[in-house]
């Protein structure tokens, strides 16, 4: 992988990381619910969808309070094709949760901090120092944060039985953080077992999917890797969600989208806080089965037909129209018109887009 300064670039203030969080937050939340709404994925899909979310922001969140105050230290950003945090982020946040009692013994006790805060305050009529702030934000963060909510490079969903009308009798998801995109992506697989108990598989199953479906990779090659390595399992769909990138004042790449914004912004006919946020949706279908081994060693290998693939745009409303103006040829790519989703201007404002 070639990193390159804009994979990690720190934003230049303390000011833009307070509103670069509250951006990001902002366009996950709407893209859940749009999602939900336009039905692009099944409800169960959708509930998984919205539970690797959930932990996308919360360490997105737990960052956000790691930095509060950190003069020193600053979180990096992936500026192209991504806009969210670069990955080692996430595995700083897990380490540290790791030690989280070593650093805690380290801090001042709450107590005495609460004292020196109020005699700063109320008897010295002081401003509290950064020093201070950042002791206090840092215990906030180790004593509220938990390991087991942050967004890890590979996190694995339990195996569970299809929904009514699936190609298959189980279900099993996964998400990862592809560390050369600085993505999330979020992945289904719909499977038959040929065995009693799916469950006294489930180590196997795991172990697979996290050696094999850890990055963005042809659907074709992670496919027939699944199906080679996991003999009792018959895989019949896979579907890939590729949540990003959120094109932003922030972003500096070649992308149309990116360009769209960044110049609507610099010439002030759009808000600083306009974004984008790009979603893709891969799917491959098992079109029949064959065996192939020996006569004691036959393994079933699915056929598999081409990738499916879907392209789908979320913005605000003046947004929208702005880029069927500037990229009429991307809009006409999508699988269905670019979807609306509040703006973060009406949401302060309580206003509706016109």
């Amino acid at each position: 992988m070639i990193v390159t300064p804009l994979d990690s670039a720190v934003l230049d203030s303390k000011e833009q990381y307070v509103f670069y969080h509250k951006m990001i937050d902002f366009a996950l939340k709407e893209l859940i619910v749009a999602v939900q709404q336009k039905q692009i994925l099944n409800e169960q899909e959708v509930l998984l969808f919205k539970q690797y979310s959930d932990l996308l922001l919360y360490s997105i969140e737990a960052m956000r309070v790691k930095y509060m105050y950190d003069d020193e230290d600053n979180m990096k950003v992936d500026l192209t094709d991504s806009s969210f945090p670069n990955y080692l982020e996430f595995r700083y946040l897990f380490n540290d949760l790791e030690l989280r009692e070593e650093f805690l013994n380290k801090l001042t006790d709450i107590e005495v901090l609460k004292d020196e805060f109020l005699d700063t305050l109320m008897r010295k009529k002081e401003p509290i120092s950064k020093r201070k702030l950042f002791q206090a934000a840092s215990i906030v963060y180790y004593t509220s944060a938990k390991k087991e909510y942050i967004f890890n490079r590979f996190v694995q969903g339990k195996i569970i039985e299809a929904p009514k009308g699936s190609p298959a009798d189980y279900m099993v998801s996964w998400s990862f953080y592809d560390v050369t995109h600085n993505r999330p992506f979020i992945c289904y697989m719909y499977f038959n077992y040929d065995g009693r108990d799916v469950h006294g598989y489930k180590e196997e199953i795991y172990t697979v999917l996290k050696n094999t479906s850890d990055r963005e990779m042809a659907m074709g090659t992670m496919a027939y890797a699944i199906d080679k390595r996991l003999p009792k399992v018959l895989p019949k769909l896979i579907k890939r969600v590729d949540l990003g990138p959120i094109h932003n004042v922030f972003a500096k790449d070649e992308n149309e989208v990116t360009h769209v914004i960044l110049d609507g912004i610099a010439k002030k006919t759009i808000p600083v806080e306009s974004f984008v946020v790009s979603f893709k949706v891969d799917e491959l279908s098992s079109q029949s089965e064959f065996k192939e081994g020996g006569f004691f060693s036959k393994q079933t290998f699915q056929k598999w037909g081409n990738s499916f693939k879907q392209r789908y745009v979320f913005a605000p409303h003046r947004i929208i129209q702005l880029l069927y103006n500037k990229t009429p040829e991307v809009m006409n790519k999508l699988a269905i018109p670019p979807i609306q989703v509040s703006s973060m201007q009406s949401s302060v404002s309580g206003k509706t887009e016109n």
